[in-house]
């Protein structure tokens, strides 16, 4: 062995292998809005430190807090460097994701779409166009991920839900949603214009990427067919996929891969990814 091959061999002994250099930060985002801070858990691919990359907001459900994905999901750092991706997982109380017509101090749709996003592109080397973001999430994050993405499609532009409550219309005991925007009974007009499957007939053909699921165990499922037959109806392109399973973790725990998969498909496409 000559003294090249001695020097090489003897710096790869040096050197960690198989380590995983995404990295997990936790912040609190400030929000003008609702004057306060906000957890945010952030993983960050190893590639943004040389390139921008896209980012997928990541909704947890009712109940859940921003650590919810990284519990359903721990190997999201391990997918974040090997597919050049962000997550950004906020912590979205049990707002459901609104701005609240009946609190003033309840602002969840302005931080998502716009505090939240601002503050992570400030602070990251994320790709700052509609092009590289992408929101979806889970149960009650489901429909927060449909409810931002389609009033803010200059913001995002693709939108995901994994058993999400595309209508809420049929729920209105459920879930502390009467908190946000009133009973059904009191304020009905609310109930019609704050639910997912209000929003269909002002979609744009072409304009956001769209993929939901739902598992045909789970008590959403009647509403994402409707949303289904809604988009349909409307012309509006997008993958609607149903598969055994809960309303459960194991349930997302599968059903997040396809739809990381169809988001790095759609970064290729606008040439996001690095």
């Amino acid at each position: 062995m000559n003294w090249i091959k001695k020097v090489a061999v003897a710096l790869a002994g040096l050197l960690p292998l198989g380590v995983q250099a995404a990295r997990v930060d936790t912040l609190r985002v400030q929000s003008p809005s609702m004057r306060k801070t906000i957890e945010v858990v952030v993983v960050s691919p190893d590639a943004a430190a040389t390139k921008a990359c896209p980012a997928i907001y990541l909704l947890h459900g009712y109940s859940g807090d921003a650590r919810t994905w990284l519990g359903i999901k721990p190997d999201l750092p391990e997918i974040a460097d090997e597919k050049s991706l962000f997550f950004v997982c906020p912590d979205g109380e049990n707002s459901w994701y609104w701005d609240s017509p009946l609190h003033a101090d309840v602002r969840y749709e302005t931080f998502i779409s716009k505090e939240l996003v601002e503050a992570i592109d400030a602070r990251y080397n994320t790709v700052s166009a509609r092009e590289g973001r992408a929101i979806t999430g889970l149960s009650m994050g489901g429909h927060g991920a449909m409810w931002n993405a389609l009033r803010h499609d200059d913001v995002f532009s693709a939108a995901g839900s994994t058993s999400g409550g595309m209508d809420i219309r049929p729920f209105p005991e459920n879930w502390e949603m009467s908190l946000q925007i009133g009973a059904k009974a009191d304020y009905p007009e609310n109930w019609e214009t704050h639910t997912v499957i209000h929003l269909v007939p002002t979609l744009r053909k072409g304009r956001t990427a769209l993929i939901f699921d739902c598992g045909e165990s789970d008590f959403f499922l009647e509403v994402n067919k409707n949303y289904h037959e809604a988009l349909l109806r409307q012309g509006i392109d997008h993958d609607f996929i149903t598969r055994p399973g809960n309303h459960d973790a194991h349930y997302w725990n599968n059903s997040i891969d396809y739809q990381i998969l169809f988001f790095r498909k759609h970064f290729l496409k606008t040439g996001t990814l690095p």
